[in-house]
């Protein structure tokens, strides 16, 4: 499969929506993921510029066939932050009919952060499997960022969103947040097999991927051995 897959990670500010300034201080990774045979990919979390990423699909010959999205807050997917008008997946819709891939907890979020209408977007539960040309993608429920925040395995690879970062975790204290939950997601990805290379949704520390069994043993997120640890180290 590793001959077939397409895999690029784009980081905001530095690969696409250059000379942004929320793009370049928010450090978003971008990834492309599709069949080098079907010339078929899906891009995960489009925002800011997603002219750019399809501008580097179409450099690379390869078809955009639908959106992957982690979860759905707007430097993700687009949307009102901070006062600024973020673009993202409506842009995209408006140039690319194609589906998006969201959990179904996620779904009425990303709708509402976005104004995609619920009828553009696919839900889908925890282990589903997308399709990219012969390239299975694994979709991952991983819920306390957000109710409905997903991560993706695909090739070796897991595309790890919000939930997890080479160095922390999300934040628990937005809208729809749960600490508890995201203490249970982690010690289920700690335990995925095959030593998978974790790619973030932000690049947050020096190095831009690195094996889990290395963040496993490097992240502090995963010091506590129990809940009541997760609460006492994180209670503040």
């Amino acid at each position: 499969m590793s001959d077939r897959l397409y895999f690029r990670q784009l980081l905001s500010g530095r690969d696409f929506a250059v000379g942004d300034p929320v793009a370049t201080q928010m450090v978003n990774f971008a990834y492309l993921i599709g069949d080098r045979e079907t010339r078929e990919a899906v891009i995960v979390d489009p925002a800011y510029a997603v002219g750019d990423l399809l501008d580097v699909l179409a450099e690379d010959d390869m078809r955009l066939s639908g959106v992957l999205v982690t979860h759905h807050h707007p430097d993700h997917v687009g949307g009102e932050m901070m006062g600024f008008a973020l673009p993202g997946l409506a842009d995209l819709l408006a140039r690319e009919s194609v589906p998006v891939h969201v959990n179904n907890s996620e779904s009425e979020w990303v709708s509402r952060t976005t104004g995609v209408a619920a009828t553009d977007l696919r839900g889908h539960d925890h282990d589903d499997v997308v399709e990219v040309g012969s390239i299975p993608i694994r979709l991952l429920h991983t819920p306390g960022h957000t109710p409905g925040s997903q991560c993706f395995l695909v090739d070796g690879r897991l595309v790890s969103g919000d939930t997890l970062f080479l160095e922390g975790c999300g934040r628990t204290d937005f809208p729809g947040g749960d600490a508890e939950a995201i203490y249970q997601s982690l010690q289920w990805l700690a335990d995925l097999p095959g030593n998978p290379v974790v790619y973030p949704g932000h690049q947050y520390s020096a190095e831009s991927s690195a094996p889990l069994d290395d963040v496993r043993q490097g992240n502090f997120v995963f010091r506590p051995k129990s809940l009541a640890e997760w609460h006492r180290m994180f209670s503040g």
